[in-house]
């Protein structure tokens, strides 16, 4: 869950997470959807569906014991050389180096080095600078104080300085590039896609679309979403007869790579036919819509009209 999201965030959510699933068992023999839902908002959701295939394969082939060997753990689905890397340091005090955005940024700093920290080769340099620095007792220790730093004291923006344990021998410091050090993104042109989400309504039923499994909210139940021109024969291909449309204000969601233009059409219709109840769309309660894995802007959505309608 810290992948990506920030531990602020993130508590809330795993104190939730763990009360429905606390144990590898029982998140193994949940179903996706189930896993989903309680992810729901948190975003980037291969990550739970990656969870979720993980605790699977540590049931199968681990018996339901985590792994403790790095090469076993960089087996399971979604986690990489610093995630397993940080469990083998902080859970069972191995001697290895981690480099998370934190860490590459001390690092960065404190050995000098400058270049993208996602470009291959820099990568690499930081790689070696952090396996050369590992002490030889107390990993567990140095891994978290090191991410501690880059949280707390080796900020991005306006670095704590002053407060650094380490400011005597930081190259940055000395050079006076803690402002340009680690060198930002390079930056690009994020694209922009429009949609329309439509809210079909029939009392307090609202029709939902499960999405593939691949893509952006792969596996979540959202609203139909159209181009802008579709919206008529979305209508007559699922036999579905207006009473009354309102277009809302359009909002602008942003994921890692694009931003999502969004139109929110609001339709309420005079029946439920059943051609708009084929596999991979049903309808369902408000209430009971807000408890499935939906998409952070879809909830925002479904919940004001449950505050509407309540």
């Amino acid at each position: 869950m810290l992948q990506q999201t920030q531990v602020s965030t993130v508590i809330p959510y795993y104190l939730r997470f763990i009360a429905v699933f606390p144990d590898i068992e029982t998140l193994a023999g949940a179903s996706e959807e189930q896993v989903l839902a309680h992810w729901s908002g948190l975003g980037y959701y291969a990550r739970g569906r990656n969870l979720h295939r993980a605790a699977r394969v540590v049931v199968a082939r681990h018996g339901g014991e985590f792994p403790r060997r790095i090469a076993d753990i960089l087996a399971l689905p979604g986690i990489g050389r610093s995630t397993a890397a940080a469990v083998c340091a902080l859970a069972y005090h191995q001697r290895q180096a981690i480099l998370d955005g934190n860490v590459r940024r001390v690092l960065a700093r404190y050995c000098g080095i400058e270049g993208w920290t996602g470009k291959r080769q820099v990568e690499e340099q930081l790689w070696q600078h952090a396996e050369a620095l590992l002490p030889s007792q107390d990993v567990a220790l140095y891994t978290q104080g090191l991410m501690d730093l880059g949280a707390t004291v080796c900020v991005r923006g306006r670095p704590k300085c002053a407060a650094c344990p380490l400011r005597s021998d930081c190259n940055a410091l000395r050079t006076e590039r803690t402002r340009v050090l680690p060198t930002p993104r390079p930056k690009k042109i994020v694209p922009e896609r429009r949609v329309t989400f439509l809210m079909v309504l029939h009392d307090r039923d609202i029709l939902l679309e499960k999405r593939p499994p691949g893509g952006i909210w792969g596996g979540l139940w959202s609203l139909p979403e159209l181009d802008g021109t579709e919206e008529p024969n979305f209508m007559q291909r699922n036999g579905l007869v207006a009473c009354s449309r309102s277009e809302q204000p359009p909002f602008t969601h942003t994921f890692t790579h694009f931003r999502l233009q969004i139109t929110p059409v609001l339709l309420r219709v005079a029946g439920k036919p059943l051609l708009a109840g084929e596999p991979g769309s049903q309808w369902a309660d408000l209430r009971a819509a807000l408890q499935m894995a939906i998409p952070a802007p879809v909830r925002r959505l479904l919940l004001g009209l449950a505050l509407e309608s309540a």
